[in-house]
């Protein structure tokens, strides 16, 4: 398994031009809370009577958040550092996706509604991005790359504080 650098490194060749830099930190992080989103409402049949902290467990048990648990996994494997960041992000995809919801409702469209088109148009922005850059998207070599997006752009921020990972 390649580590964090090897990856920012194979991942930032194809993403080079200032401009589709600029695109893909608006991008990302909307594909990344729009994919949840799309995922959120679809439940996992799993049955909790309550807690202890009296939190509806159940509502968040959904793809969404299997995705989440599973896209954290993936990244434990590449940096627990980067993985704690992560974990942050996720947190604040769910409340994006909260946010969402309400956005959708107070305009007569449903969560999944406005996250398929937020979802399009983010896609379309990296494509235009690459376009400018004159190379291909990076998941057409490699799917994993899907998932690398989003902790490249928190690799920067890392660097940009002087976060190991």
């Amino acid at each position: 398994m390649r580590n964090a650098d090897e990856w920012f490194e194979a991942y930032g060749e194809s993403h080079q031009n200032p401009i589709n830099k600029r695109i893909h930190w608006i991008c990302v992080p909307l594909i990344f809370t729009t994919l949840v989103g799309l995922l959120w409402g679809i439940q996992l049949p799993l049955m909790i009577e309550g807690s202890f902290l009296e939190i509806p467990l159940s509502d968040y048990l959904n793809l969404g958040s299997l995705l989440l648990v599973i896209a954290l996994s993936y990244y434990s494997l590449i940096s627990i550092a980067l993985t704690i960041g992560m974990v942050i992000v996720s947190i604040l995809s769910i409340l994006g996706v909260f946010g969402l919801q309400r956005l959708g409702e107070s305009i007569g469209m449903s969560l999944t509604q406005l996250s398929v088109l937020i979802f399009i148009l983010a896609w379309i922005g990296q494509f235009i991005g690459h376009k400018i850059e004159g190379k291909k998207p990076s998941f057409f070599e490699d799917l994993q790359f899907l998932l690398i997006g989003p902790l490249w752009l928190l690799g920067f921020i890392y660097r940009r504080f002087g976060i190991s990972y």
